[in-house]
């Protein structure tokens, strides 16, 4: 059985987790988990993170309902970072776009290249 405490985890005792679509392999978004949170993920098949402003845990999408569901997590070869491929429902930033990765830098400049999601 994986132990969550074999990870490297930061001063702060969090770990960076990319969260991607599981089919189609786009990067949706990053946030940080902590040895619980990683365990809770692994037991519920639900992304659950760290809130590092509310200081506590957050569920994806237990208040907007665009959930994110685990379909295998993966640990990168220093332990220190993780990849969380999910299912995921709606958008799965908070403006509503399907990334937060939705601005590119293009010749210098900043540049939307995703709209927020209608409906």
């Amino acid at each position: 059985m994986f132990d969550p405490t074999s990870l490297k985890y930061d001063a702060n005792g969090l770990v960076p987790c990319i969260a991607q679509d599981h089919r189609s392999g786009e990067v949706l978004m990053m946030a940080w988990m902590n040895a619980e949170a990683v365990a809770r993920t692994l037991r519920t098949g639900r992304a659950t993170y760290w809130s590092r402003s509310r200081q506590g845990f957050w569920v994806k999408g237990e208040t907007s309902g665009h959930v994110q569901t685990l379909v295998e997590l993966r640990v990168d070869c220093d332990s220190d970072c993780l990849l969380a491929l999910v299912e995921q429902t709606g958008p799965a930033c908070h403006t509503s776009r399907r990334s937060c990765f939705y601005t590119a830098i293009r010749n210098g400049e900043p540049v939307e290249i995703l709209a927020p999601m209608v409906g």
